[in-house]
């Protein structure tokens, strides 16, 4: 007696097509995860550090271009304080820009160098109000954003978050002390004569701590 042929199983065509779903939807995975791959070579130059801000390469590009506005824009120094004295409002409406305590001013003028103390060489400009002082910093430590906020062209939007943006404002001053103060010879500035290119914000109304941009002694 011959055996019985077994049945074959019950195939229906929904089984037969979840049969190969999986298969292919691994493979269109697979392709899509290899055109999204990029091989980075270290030391290449896609090299994931070239995305990284660097602060120095910041200051280098930026600070001519900073340095040029505030000199076509710069104020005689006997023409800012009577415009301040006479309204302060309007005179940072006119001359100023924004700062995080008080308007930024670019400023000039000429005077004989004083004394050198805490890094701020006290300068004597002739016909500006006796209760003025007007100090220039000279390093070694340049303090503040006010180079860097000078324009209005310089933003927080335009970096990727704080850090950056304080870093942006260093190098500024960095490029300061190599590009103008590296230029004298701060300890023997006292009883010189001295021209002066910078900016400062003004908070105290009769004590203006200047940034300089650009700054000769004779």
């Amino acid at each position: 007696m011959s055996a019985q042929a077994e049945k074959p199983a019950n195939v229906t065509p929904a089984s037969r097509s979840k049969k190969y779903v999986l298969p292919v939807a691994a493979l269109v995975l697979l392709a899509a995860m290899v055109h999204d791959t990029h091989v980075i070579r270290i030391g290449s130059q896609q090299d994931v550090q070239a995305n990284v801000f660097s602060a120095e390469a910041y200051g280098h590009k930026a600070f001519p271009v900073i340095q040029s506005a505030i000199e076509h824009s710069a104020v005689e120094a006997r023409v800012l304080a009577a415009a301040i004295s006479l309204d302060k409002a309007a005179a940072a409406e006119k001359f100023g820009k924004p700062g995080s305590v008080g308007p930024i001013f670019p400023i000039k003028f000429s005077g004989v160098a004083g004394e050198l103390k805490s890094g701020a060489l006290t300068v004597s400009v002739e016909g500006l109000p006796a209760s003025l002082r007007i100090r220039v910093q000279t390093g070694p430590a340049i303090n503040g954003t006010d180079v860097r906020d000078a324009t209005g062209t310089v933003s927080f939007g335009s970096f990727t978050n704080q850090i950056e943006y304080q870093d942006a404002g260093s190098a500024l001053n960095n490029e300061v002390k190599t590009s103008v103060l590296a230029l004298l010879d701060r300890e023997r500035l006292s009883g010189k004569k001295v021209e002066v290119v910078g900016v400062f914000q003004l908070i105290n109304a009769t004590n203006w701590l200047v940034t300089p941009v650009r700054m000769t002694a004779q």
